[in-house]
């Protein structure tokens, strides 16, 4: 009888290690993202620098990877910046896991395909430049749903279509590059109401 008292704290603790050890297994960190990563690079189709085949192994600390950066409170990519690299290939559906990503900067390459729907997890992005690829199909509406983007460049691509209502939605945002696309149809209302607080960018922005 004296030993039973000792039954619910074991119990306890049991469950409690369970219980942690499978949230942590759950949990984005550092490894989640080097995995989105790596999912990025195994649709590169066309590395003529062999910038990412030689530098994006897992024998180096992700954050030391060529075009990445990593916030120094929690360790995780912050910035993807691969501008200007010569690149072919597409765009993975794991990029979205990327959750503390702050800026995706992909332009001046050759990806194309259409942008994941994935990407929508990117709570915390507040820059999206794709320009000078070759994207097609419709501009995705959810681009409306980023509640921090500041800056959105989509311009020199195959989009048609005409420019999402969702775009309403985009307190924040500063700079709309969708200049030279396939778009149709009238500039909507609500960026007209708000060209004061859109900074239209010159046509000879790289950013």
């Amino acid at each position: 009888m004296g030993k039973t008292g000792f039954l619910p704290p074991l119990m306890f603790l049991l469950i409690f290690t369970i219980f942690g050890t499978t949230l942590s297994s759950n949990s984005p960190t550092i490894t989640s993202d080097q995995r989105a990563l790596l999912a990025l690079k195994s649709r590169i189709t066309h590395d003529p620098h062999n910038l990412l085949a030689t530098n994006w192994s897992t024998s180096i600390s992700v954050c030391n990877w060529i075009g990445v950066t990593c916030g120094s409170k929690h360790h995780r990519v912050t910035v993807l910046d691969l501008s200007s690299m010569d690149l072919t290939g597409t765009i993975p559906s794991q990029l979205g896991n990327l959750s503390f990503l702050i800026l995706l900067r992909i332009c001046h390459n050759s990806f194309h395909g259409s942008l994941p729907t994935e990407l929508t997890s990117l709570h915390r992005l507040e820059y999206l430049s794709a320009g000078n690829n070759s994207f097609s199909g419709e501009i995705p509406s959810w681009f409306g749903y980023f509640p921090k983007l500041r800056g959105l460049s989509l311009y020199m691509n195959n989009f048609s279509g005409v420019i999402p209502s969702t775009f309403g939605n985009l307190s924040k945002l500063k700079i709309l590059l969708l200049y030279r696309n396939n778009l149709k149809g009238q500039i909507p209302k609500f960026i007209l109401l708000d060209m004061r607080q859109i900074e239209y960018m010159s046509s000879s922005s790289s950013y």
